[in-house]
């Protein structure tokens, strides 16, 4: 786990420390179900994303809506970018969202994680960020 606080340190930590990988988690609570069950609005959410973060993504987001019980069920969505992969799972019995940034390019994950929590107005958030060595 990364002990750094702030994005300009995480940053210089992974330009400096000789990660390979930068992995930041984020777990989004109370989203507008309106916004997690549309399709066109996660497109959206991986476009712009991608754009905040400059990273070029590499082909269309894949977004499938499956679940074999009422607890899972909801959107996945994956986005390969130049750099590696963005993932992620919406529930729609909680109103939750589960997302995965890796990438072995540098990137603000506190930008990063606050844009999600806004663009799904989450009632709350929480994320971890992981260098990969």
């Amino acid at each position: 786990m990364c002990e750094a606080v702030t994005d300009a340190s995480v940053i210089e930590h992974f330009k400096t420390g000789g990660a390979w990988g930068l992995y930041t988690c984020v777990d989004l609570k109370g989203c507008n179900p309106e916004t997690i069950r549309n399709a066109d609005r996660i497109r959206e959410f991986i476009i712009e994303l991608c754009d905040l973060i400059d990273m070029k993504r590499f082909g269309e987001p894949q977004i499938v809506h499956f679940g074999p019980n009422d607890r899972v069920a909801g959107y996945s969505m994956t986005q390969l970018i130049e750099t590696s992969l963005i993932s992620g799972h919406f529930a729609n019995e909680s109103n939750a969202a589960y997302l995965d940034i890796f990438s072995c390019k540098e990137y603000a994950p506190t930008v990063m994680a606050e844009f999600c929590k806004e663009f799904f107005e989450a009632v709350s958030m929480t994320y971890q960020v992981i260098m990969r060595e």
